[in-house]
Order: structure tokens, then C-alpha cells, then sequence
């Protein structure tokens, strides 16, 4: 399995040199449950695409602190690109920027969430189960840092889980579009330095409910083998 990883993240401060970036993220997910699947990543926020995007088996789609709604030219050419893949039936998984871009490209709307920022751990509930996702709890923990969400789906999409925070945390079309609102690439490790890094300049309160959260950990590794198997239902 070839897949390509394109890299939204913006922040380049000095907190991120000091941790991996997102391409290393998430090639550490794939291969913690398919050792031998090939990752390569795109770093398209600095205008970095695929020359070919026919030359993957699946595509990845990052976290960013950047909004969806950004007047960046890479964001419209990112746009653009998701719905190339998504007419290609290339499948497509997308986390938290991710999820919202795609989302936004296809029809679907993205504004601010209604109950604000969620930021720690946060717990979502399957509300719709796909072969893909069956052996995933629910409700399942995942690490989120977001104060944009998805109101609106694209026409074919449908809800997978849900929260109290967040009404739609993850949506599916078909077996072409796999997301999720929150970070399935982060460590708990690379949480609890975030928290630290963010508390300070977030909403009273924000910040002391994300240490809290810390005392559970995400479920990582069942959670990447549902990317996993998404990608492997595409290919049968």
C-alpha cells in the first residue's frame, strides 16, 4: 500500500521544531499496525503536492491550526485537489483540518463549534458502525485540539460518531471518505506538551479541563487499524 500524506500544519514556532511533524506522525500510525505499507509526505501548505496523485493507493489529509476558510492559495489548490481524488475514487482519510477540508470541498459547511473549543481528550460515540470500524469501542477516546467543526455534510455522507462537544466528530461516503475531527497521530505524550504550550492562551477554564482529560489515553492503536482496514475495504 502506497499512501501519501498531505501536510497542512502552519505552525512553525518554535514548540513544533522542538516535536516531529505531522508526516512523521502519521507514518508512525500507519506503520504501529501496517509495518510494511509505504508513506510519503507533502508538505502543501508551503505549495508542496504530488506530481501525481494516481500513484497512491489512499491519501491522508493533516491537522492545522490554519482555518479551512483561509485565503492562502495553497487552501483553494488543496480544495481543488480533494475533489480530483474523491472523482478519481482514490480513498481519502482526513483528520481534524483534514476532515474539514474535505468536507468543505465536496458541498459540506465548517463554521465555528457551537460549544467552543474542545481541547484534551475527548470521547465519541459510534453512532453508525461500518465493516472498517468494528472492532473500535464506543464510546472510543481520541486527543482533539479544534475550535472549527463540520455543521453541514456533503450530499452521500453520513455521521459515524459523535459527541457532547462536537456534533459530528467523524463521517464516511462510501467506503471513498473516512474522517475524524480529532488527532489519531498525536501521542499522549505530544498532548500533554501541548496542552502546556496552548493553555495559557486559551479561554479560561480550556486549559485546566485538558489536564484533566490527560488521565485517559486515546485509543490509538484500534483507531489506526480502522484507518487501516478503510484503506484495505477500498482495495477488495
Amino acid at each position: 500500500m502506497q499512501l501519501a500524506v498531505l501536510m497542512t500544519n502552519t505552525d512553525e514556532s518554535e514548540f513544533a521544531q522542538r516535536h516531529p511533524k505531522d508526516g512523521e506522525k502519521f507514518a508512525d500510525l500507519v506503520h504501529l499496525v501496517r509495518p510494511e505499507w509505504q508513506v510519503t509526505s507533502f508538505s502543501v501548505k508551503d505549495d508542496v503536492f504530488p506530481d501525481d496523485i494516481d500513484a497512491f493507493d489512499g491519501v491522508m489529509i493533516t491537522g492545522s491550526p490554519a482555518s479551512v476558510h483561509d485565503t492562502d492559495p495553497w487552501v483553494a489548490r488543496l480544495l481543488d485537489l480533494i475533489r480530483e481524488i474523491y472523482a478519481a475514487r482514490i480513498p481519502m482519510f482526513g483528520a481534524c483540518y483534514g476532515h474539514q477540508a474535505i468536507a468543505l470541498a465536496l458541498g459540506g459547511t465548517v463554521e465555528a463549534n457551537p460549544a467552543g473549543w474542545v481541547f484534551g481528550v475527548a470521547h465519541s460515540e459510534v453512532c453508525k458502525q461500518v465493516a472498517w470500524m468494528s472492532q473500535l469501542p464506543s464510546p472510543f477516546a481520541q486527543y482533539a485540539a479544534h475550535v472549527e467543526a463540520v455543521t453541514g455534510l456533503p450530499d452521500g455522507a453520513e455521521i459515524l460518531s459523535v459527541s457532547e462537544a462536537c456534533a459530528i466528530t467523524g463521517f464516511h461516503i462510501e467506503n471513498k471518505v473516512f474522517t475524524t475531527q480529532n488527532h489519531p497521530e498525536m501521542s499522549h505524550a505530544f498532548m500533554s506538551a501541548l496542552i502546556e504550550e496552548y493553555a495559557p492562551k486559551l479561554p479560561v477554564g480550556v486549559g485546566d479541563a485538558a489536564r484533566a482529560s490527560m488521565l485517559v489515553k486515546a485509543d490509538t492503536q484500534t483507531y489506526g487499524q480502522s484507518i487501516a482496514r478503510f484503506f484495505e475495504t477500498h482495495k477488495t
